[in-house]
């Protein structure tokens, strides 16, 4: 077996075991159900979807709100600008550039997803914390690493992948982070092709 495809060989192990948790249980499809109704009632509401994440999260975070926006017709965003994020570290220290965000731009009704591969990242943590306080907006994780992670305890759903590489770990959310997006999309078309 080549390397290439025992990597890939392990990637399919890692994203089959993807787990997700919410109040109502362990269930992976009933969380992704969850995930795409909150979608869809942030178009309907016209609320957004705000996506924070560090290096190669952000990235994902980036690429997923974009595809949200163009695709399934959901106002998404992210606080990754390079002037708010040095202005706010600069001020308030790194673990508080998106915390600050959340404070500042988040509305009752939107929804934060957090994606952070240790799931120890403080400054995801505390965003997750201020979009808690108050319980009127919605929290979404994405982590891997240690099962255990703190991230993966905060959000009302909770994605996690078991794995200790950045890469798997970074493949696999966007694998589900997409197959969402696709979900939406195809939603979306049926609906515009019946009317």
């Amino acid at each position: 077996m080549t390397k290439e495809k025992s990597y890939v060989d392990h990637l399919v192990g890692v994203v089959k075991g993807f787990k997700a948790t919410t109040a109502h249980g362990h269930d992976l499809p009933d969380a992704i159900e969850r995930i795409c109704a909150i979608f869809k009632g942030s178009e309907v509401t016209g609320n957004k979807i705000i996506l924070i994440g560090n290096g190669g999260s952000a990235a994902i975070a980036s690429h997923v709100a974009i595809d949200l926006s163009k695709n399934a017709h959901t106002r998404a965003i992210t606080f990754n600008d390079a002037a708010t994020l040095t202005c706010l570290s600069n001020d308030y220290g790194y673990e508080e550039v998106f915390a600050k965000q959340v404070e500042y731009y988040a509305r009752p009704g939107d929804t934060l997803v957090a994606i952070s591969s240790s799931g120890v990242s403080a400054n995801i943590i505390n965003a997750v914390a201020v979009a808690n306080h108050g319980g009127r907006i919605a929290t979404i994780t994405f982590s891997g690493f240690d099962p255990d992670n703190q991230l993966r305890r905060t959000g009302h759903i909770n994605f996690y992948v078991s794995s200790m590489r950045y890469g798997y770990v970074e493949l696999a959310h966007m694998i589900l982070l997409h197959s969402v997006i696709d979900k939406l999309a195809l939603e979306h078309e049926m609906v515009e092709a019946a009317e």
